[in-house]
């Protein structure tokens, strides 16, 4: 009953060696695409000052006519609101009803006169 055991293989020809892939350089994190367009508070800005509203501009009006101008609303909903409150705490607007981003905005009036009308440097006598 003695079996031949099979042979064990000829040692198999070495395998030929794939290339090694180089991996692709990566790109920095800061190298992003900037956006195109306007940012979202001059947007805000603008159709703020076009509505002829005397009380201001509520969230949702503002929300309609910036989808009306083509700016994606609920995918950049967040922004919104940032911007809104960004502009409120800088003085371009003022929030006459509301709390937060929620409300009715206007543009401050003080702001835009003050911003229009630099001062003047006044120039000193001159010393001898």
């Amino acid at each position: 009953m003695s079996e031949t055991a099979p042979a064990a293989p000829a040692a198999a020809p070495p395998a030929e060696k794939t290339p090694v892939k180089k991996k692709a350089a990566k790109k920095p994190a800061g190298a992003r695409r900037k956006a195109s367009g306007p940012p979202v508070s001059e947007l805000i800005t603008k159709a703020v000052a076009a509505s002829k509203e005397r009380s201001g501009v509520s969230l949702a009006a503002l929300k309609k006519a910036l989808a009306a101008a083509g700016y994606d609303v609920e995918k950049n909903n967040s922004r919104i609101k940032l911007g809104l409150k960004s502009l409120v705490s800088k003085g371009t607007l003022v929030q006459t009803k509301g709390t937060g981003a929620s409300g009715s905005f206007k543009l401050n009036k003080k702001a835009a006169t003050g911003e229009t009308k630099p001062k003047a440097k006044k120039s000193g006598a001159a010393k001898p």
